[in-house]
């Protein structure tokens, strides 16, 4: 078998004994952004928080563009780590599913990702563009690998794949908040947690849904 559990030693943050100046300062803007929020967090307050000068992050990010584009770079890792680390055997949708699994696994040990995520993507006034780019490449190309490798379905066309990969793996991010919340409201006394209805997302491919009604 290949892959596995997640290795602490491959945490894309890294140890803290380990954190350049440069790492350290990329690992405080994503705390922060995912705390606060980006438009309400400056670099004099990154720099701070992270221990530097103001004129340290400049040297090593120019900018607020590129201090973000750092930030992104983090959390597309993050989930590039978790797939590679995802059991290889048994069939492809079976492989599918440990990848799912394992970025569950990633996003649950590391709330900054989430919080980050949900900022960034959630915000109608913010451009998403640049993250939404970034997660789309990383799943096309991890998805022609593991569809070259024979651990990915081949019956279903690439976009609408990768639509769905995406879409399984934060739809459910973006929407047990709404779940928790209407389960406060509506749970009976004598239900347990254990026994809240359990939320899945996925992505039908109408063109082959057409295809196979004609």
């Amino acid at each position: 078998m290949r892959g596995g559990n997640m290795d602490p030693s491959s945490d894309p943050r890294a140890s803290t004994g380990d954190l350049t100046a440069k790492a350290r300062i990329r690992n405080t803007a994503m705390d922060l952004y995912a705390e606060f929020g980006e438009d309400r967090t400056s670099m004099r307050t990154v720099a701070s928080t992270a221990g530097v000068t103001v004129g340290l992050v400049v040297h090593h990010f120019k900018n607020k563009d590129g201090l973000r584009d750092a930030v992104e770079e983090l959390l597309v890792e993050h989930f590039a780590q978790a797939i590679a680390q995802a059991p290889t055997d048994g069939e492809p949708r079976q492989v599918m599913s440990a990848r799912d699994a394992a970025v569950e696994r990633m996003l649950a040990a590391h709330p900054e990702v989430v919080n980050y995520l949900r900022r960034a993507l959630l915000d109608p006034a913010k451009p998403t563009n640049s993250l939404i780019d970034r997660l789309t490449a990383l799943s096309r190309s991890e998805l022609r690998k593991a569809r070259t490798a024979g651990l990915a379905p081949t019956g279903q066309r690439e976009s609408a794949q990768i639509v769905d990969v995406i879409v399984r793996q934060l739809g459910q991010l973006f929407l047990q908040p709404l779940v928790d919340s209407v389960w406060e409201r509506v749970a009976a006394p004598e239900e347990s947690e254990s026994e809240k209805p359990k939320l899945t997302v996925a992505v039908r491919d109408s063109a082959r849904a057409t295809a196979h009604s004609g």
